[in-house]
């Protein structure tokens, strides 16, 4: 039992004896490289070196590295990072140009979440939604903890590029993520955090548009389908809506939002000055998209009858539901309540199918938004006038009007030819 404490005792002061020579090994190695610090920049006792600044505020700062220069090597066992003399030219190069250094240490979900909440009073409802999906993408992902300053271009591009190859992520997703964090940058930038935008890009440079084109239905293909859902038993309870949609151009959410005021007979016209929403369950109503989305539109013959049987089959409701203090909408699915664009999704998601089963005319599975650019592009391709297209679309553009001919193809093309060369 003596002998087994001598033994420990002996070997713990072997270990003790061995360490000390190791250090001093270390301390001696370090002083045979007869360097001289600079001013603020002292080797701590286990060899690592500091450099202490003093920031635009006053505040005393410190960086530190295992290396003074870039060529040294880093010591076994130690994390790998830049001398302590890159990180103090980077430091002085921020303090010269009015710079604050390291980004003041924001990572980029800091920057983001104080983005989102300057703007969330200047943005809509669906927007704020859309910022709270990026900020739930950055608090997921390790790209979110990093300091901002820290951030090349290389980085950008390569985080894009791994949500569509790696996370699967759509394009139109990946813009709208890259479409926060471009503008979050830009303000870090312009209060002097970072010296560039490693988000100032063009998105296609490491992003595939994989998105797929909405091609618009053919005349044939419209004519063959409004006619199916008008015979069939089932959906022809929803002929008035489909119709209209395809004969109006309205955004679902327009349409949702359309109430009996909306529709004023005698004057054969359409009030759209509103788009029902719903978030968590509940409905509110906004704004048009646009300024130019507020609009009043001529109401056709046909359209008007289809507004006339819409209304005339209203259900017969006990209360009529308010939206916002709003009543008098169009439209409510079987257990009374308003129908909103996710109903409509589904009806005609529905009806294509059911469609498709019974005629060989095909047709790609339809949606509002389809429908809204079938009837732009059959006005544009009437030879409508494109300012005059562009009111009826309530587009704040009109090149997002033109964009429409996009879609022209070598049948139109010889359709437009044959009708001017007869005039």
């Amino acid at each position: 039992m003596i002998f087994g404490k001598r033994f420990i005792i002996y070997m713990l002061m072997k270990f003790s004896t061995k360490k000390m020579e190791e250090k001093n090994e270390w301390k001696k190695t370090t002083r045979q490289k007869n360097r001289v610090l600079h001013n603020g920049e002292i080797q701590l006792a286990n060899g690592r070196y500091r450099y202490k600044y003093i920031n635009h505020d006053g505040s005393e700062a410190y960086v530190y590295s295992w290396r003074l220069l870039a060529k040294d090597s880093t010591p076994t066992g130690k994390k790998e990072g830049p001398s302590l003399r890159e990180l103090e030219a980077k430091i002085q190069s921020d303090l010269n140009n009015g710079c604050a250094t390291f980004g003041n240490k924001i990572t980029v979900l800091e920057l983001v979440e104080d983005y989102v909440e300057f703007k969330k009073n200047t943005v809509r409802k669906t927007t704020q939604a859309g910022y709270q999906t990026v900020i739930n993408v950055l608090k997921k992902d390790p790209f979110g903890s990093r300091r901002i300053d820290s951030i090349t271009f290389v980085d950008a591009k390569k985080r894009l590029a791994k949500l569509q190859t790696e996370d699967k992520r759509s394009y139109s997703s990946i813009t709208s993520i890259r479409g926060v964090l471009k503008p979050a940058f830009q303000t870090a930038y312009n209060d002097d955090l970072i010296r560039k935008n490693p988000f100032d890009f063009i998105i296609t440079e490491v992003v595939v548009n994989d998105t797929k084109k909405r091609l618009p239905l053919s005349p044939e293909q419209e004519k063959s389908f409004l006619d199916f859902v008008k015979g069939d038993k089932y959906y022809s309870k929803y002929y008035d809506g489909f119709y209209i949609l395809l004969k109006t151009g309205l955004r679902i959410s327009e349409f949702c939002g359309l109430t009996l005021d909306d529709i004023d007979f005698e004057n054969h016209t359409i009030n759209i000055d509103k788009q029902l929403m719903k978030k968590a369950r509940k409905f509110y109503l906004q704004k048009t998209k646009t300024e130019s989305g507020t609009r009043i539109i001529p109401m056709l013959p046909d359209v008007e009858e289809r507004f006339r049987s819409l209304i005339a089959n209203r259900p017969k409701l006990r209360r009529e539901p308010s939206v916002d203090g709003v009543t008098g909408f169009l439209c409510f699915d079987s257990y009374g309540s308003i129908a909103y664009s996710l109903h409509w999704e589904k009806h005609f998601k529905y009806a294509t199918d059911a469609y498709n089963r019974s005629n060989d005319l095909q047709i790609e599975s339809l949606t509002p938004h389809v429908c809204r650019h079938t009837y732009c592009t059959r006005m544009a391709m009437s030879g409508m006038n494109p300012k005059t297209l562009q009111y009826l679309m309530g587009h704040s553009e009109v090149d997002i009007t033109l964009n429409v001919y996009t879609h022209v193809g070598l049948e139109d093309a010889k359709k437009e030819l044959e009708r001017m060369s007869r005039r």
